[in-house]
């Protein structure tokens, strides 16, 4: 991995440690609070995890409340955690922001409402 990258990432899961038991966060938020990256960027940084990381990688969802699908631990596993803490889904599999949001969603974080 090259070297900006690896800082970029490195800083990105600073902030995803920061997400508390129970809670989310979307790309865009984590992407915002981290600084100088993009929603995709997080992404690809979630997705470059181990599985045996430290990084609670399942608290970072899409900006419509969905778990975005995942190749490797996959999108029931990242369910099943988040269920595990308490965080519950609806009847379309969308997590409540208001219930299990690290902040609120605008308008400017969602493609469309939730």
């Amino acid at each position: 991995m090259r070297a900006p990258r690896k800082a970029t990432w490195e800083r990105i899961y600073a902030t995803v440690r920061k997400i508390p038991h129970g809670q989310v966060a979307t790309y865009g938020q984590v992407a915002r609070l981290t600084g100088q990256c993009t929603a995709r960027m997080v992404g690809y940084a979630m997705a470059g995890l181990e599985a045996d990381t430290d990084v609670p990688w399942h608290r970072v969802i899409n900006a419509r409340g969905e778990i975005s699908p995942r190749a490797g631990m996959g999108a029931e596993h990242q369910r099943q955690r988040l269920l595990e803490e308490g965080v519950r889904f609806n009847e379309q599999g969308r997590i409540d922001f208001g219930r299990h949001g690290l902040f609120p969603v605008s308008r400017s974080d969602a493609a469309r409402p939730l």
